[in-house]
């Protein structure tokens, strides 16, 4: 059990150090931003969806803790070219797996990966991290104009 939580760990300080997808996408035509308030975590996520309903490219920017940064980073590399209805069951199943509502649905492609940030159920100030991405993200999808908060 040490080991997998070093790993993942790990995981999360690589894609803290190095995110994935991070700045802006200048022709994005979805964008949302957010903030935790707790933590003092803000994002800024960018978004092409294209006419199929295919998120054809996702980036974000902003400042924040380790997990907060790794979950955007982690997410934008799960999100990028799946369909918008895809992306609502990857919240979904990310927020119950984060809340621990409920394990990860792992019907969905890519889902392990999203088991790093698992250990986070345990710390409730840290789910709020975990998840502000993914919040935003789904208000980009759905066209929310005001910012999200984890409050």
């Amino acid at each position: 059990m040490n080991d997998l939580r070093e790993l993942y760990q790990e995981v999360i300080f690589d894609h803290n150090r190095n995110p994935r997808n991070f700045g802006k996408l200048e022709a994005a035509n979805r964008h949302a931003e957010g903030f935790n308030p707790l933590c003092g975590d803000e994002l800024t996520l960018y978004m092409i969806v294209d006419k199929s309903g295919i998120i054809a490219d996702i980036r974000f920017e902003g400042h924040g803790c380790a997990i907060s940064k790794a979950s955007a980073s982690i997410m934008t590399e799960t999100l990028k070219g799946k369909s918008v209805a895809d992306a609502h069951a990857y919240f979904d199943s990310f927020h119950a797996m984060a809340t621990g509502d409920d394990d990860i649905d792992t019907e969905l492609p890519d889902a392990e990966k999203l088991e790093v940030l698992s250990g986070v159920r345990s710390y409730p100030a840290r789910v709020k991290c975990a998840t502000l991405a993914w919040h935003t993200a789904r208000a980009a999808i759905d066209g929310g104009s005001d910012p999200v908060t984890t409050e």
